[in-house]
């Protein structure tokens, strides 16, 4: 009987860290409690139809959670610091080495929203353009200066490499994403990116993660012969300073897009803008023996989940 090897799917999780701090979504919230060990996985999609259907020896689901507390991305002449991020991801590792993903129902990421400095005024003012003065002047309260940066998946992930996960200064994989600008006065369709034309991200190790092993009950109760197994990777640094990034799109129903791009240096070529990841906290759980699990692996995953919940 086969099974995935564990450096593969340490090799995933480790490659997923990178993307905690990309996606912003709104505020996190944790849907449900969890008993000890299980407790980074309270939004695991443990009972979707592809991760029940794991046999444990061709396909092992398994659970990934990362989280960070803050990082940066610079866009053009613009950074931005991020607030805290939560990534929780239900994986199928297959013993030919491939994999896929699977996001929960309310989506794979929520994090806090990141601010703006200077908000609508530093973006864009002040102006002696009259449609773009006449936005400044309309700016009368707080509520109509603040914009806040929410980066959006804008395509599947692609060109995934394994080994980079293990070393540092190789790229992971390529992310299309897009920035969605919020503020009243610049509408809500206004983006930096679309899914057309995204911007690229290939996140990369600056610094590797320390890697711990936990064993617990299924309930979630540390248990050393106990049927689940975690891995806590902690205190990886990651970053992209490569990528370019196109002009915005949709903001005042575009008659705002060259405004925005005059003040924020967009489109920005590669080498001027890079995203950081501060200190990553990312966890890795699946049956300790998934094999011994089959051909009801999946099955057993969501069963010991839901044991866990308090």
């Amino acid at each position: 009987m086969r099974s995935v090897s564990t450096r593969k799917r340490v090799g995933t999780l480790a490659a997923l860290t990178a993307f905690g701090a990309l996606f912003s979504t709104g505020t996190a919230t944790a849907a449900t409690q969890l008993n000890g060990h299980w407790a980074p996985f309270d939004r695991c999609p443990v009972d979707a139809p592809a991760m029940l259907a794991a046999d444990g020896v061709e396909t092992v689901a398994t659970c990934i959670a990362s989280s960070s507390a803050g990082g940066s991305i610079k866009l053009g002449n613009t950074e931005v610091v991020t607030g805290s991020t939560d990534l929780q991801l239900g994986v199928l590792q297959r013993s030919d080495g491939t994999t896929s993903l699977v996001a929960p129902a309310e989506g794979a990421l929520v994090a806090d929203s990141a601010t703006v400095p200077g908000g609508l005024l530093g973006l864009m003012c002040p102006s002696n353009i009259p449609v773009v003065s006449a936005v400044c002047a309309s700016i009368t309260n707080a509520d109509l200066n603040r914009i806040t940066a929410t980066i959006e998946p804008a395509g599947a992930p692609r060109d995934f490499n394994m080994g980079a996960a293990f070393t540092t200064d190789v790229p992971i994989l390529t992310l299309p994403v897009r920035v969605h600008l919020k503020n009243p006065l610049l509408g809500d369709k206004c983006y930096l990116g679309t899914t057309a034309n995204p911007i690229l991200l290939k996140p990369k190790n600056v610094t590797a993660p320390s890697l711990s092993l936990q064993q617990f009950a299924g309930d979630g109760t540390p248990d050393d012969s106990g049927e689940m197994g975690r891995y806590t990777f902690a205190g990886a640094d990651q970053a992209d300073t490569a990528f370019a990034v196109p002009g915005a799109s949709g903001c005042g129903a575009g008659l705002l897009n060259w405004a925005v791009n005059l003040k924020t240096g967009l489109p920005s070529a590669s080498g001027n803008n890079n995203v950081v990841l501060n200190d990553a906290s990312t966890y890795f759980a699946s049956p300790y023996a998934p094999a011994s699990l089959a051909p009801d692996e999946g099955k057993a995953l969501s069963r010991f989940w839901h044991s866990a919940v308090r």
